[in-house]
């Protein structure tokens, strides 16, 4: 991976917060690229548009998943069990629900995605229906970030006890098949 002169380094899995939220920003650069690649109308790509879409899908299919059982089977529970205020897990109940949607989008974007790299364009009721998708998972990820990063994992931070956190971490890296020292 490149170095990035005066960009913050990624969170290690001693801080299963801060993983989420860079987990977040590929979220949003992956959602963008699908919405610039969208813009295209269903037409004819470029190579780097190409490859753009297909690293795209590619972290949708596979990365991201993985952060939503982070989420759903890692932190939220613990949440619950803690009992956090009802005020928050109401919205952990939304954003699960909002999860299921984003499954069901990222479905469809992936079907027409592929249908889209091997035709080599999309005709236009499905050019429509990759743009209104794409377009969805757009919005539905700038409200869902929002909530999470300002309410939902300021509470988780401040009531997760260190082993929690570490236990939390530990689940994470396990699901990456990454070995903690």
């Amino acid at each position: 991976m490149p170095i990035t002169i005066g960009a913050k380094p990624e969170s290690g899995f001693d801080d299963p917060i801060g993983v989420l939220r860079d987990c977040h920003r590929r979220i949003e650069k992956f959602a963008a690229v699908l919405g610039r690649v969208a813009s295209r109308g269903g037409g004819a790509l470029s190579e780097d548009e190409r490859r753009a879409m297909e690293t795209a899908l590619t972290y949708f299919r596979e990365a991201a998943p993985k952060h939503t059982a982070d989420e759903e089977e890692s932190l939220f529970p613990r949440m619950r069990r803690r009992g956090d205020s009802a005020a928050v897990l109401a919205q952990v109940d939304a954003l699960e629900s909002e999860h299921k949607r984003a499954d069901a989008l990222h479905a469809e974007v992936e079907r027409l995605g592929q249908l889209w790299l091997s035709a080599g364009s999309l005709a236009g009721v499905d050019a429509e229906r990759f743009d209104s998708a794409t377009r969805e998972i757009v919005e539905l990820y700038r409200a869902h970030i929002e909530v999470e990063e300002g309410a939902v994992f300021p509470a988780a931070a401040a009531g997760l006890s260190a082993e929690e956190r570490s236990a939390v971490g530990a689940e994470m890296a396990g699901r990456r098949g990454v070995r903690r020292g």
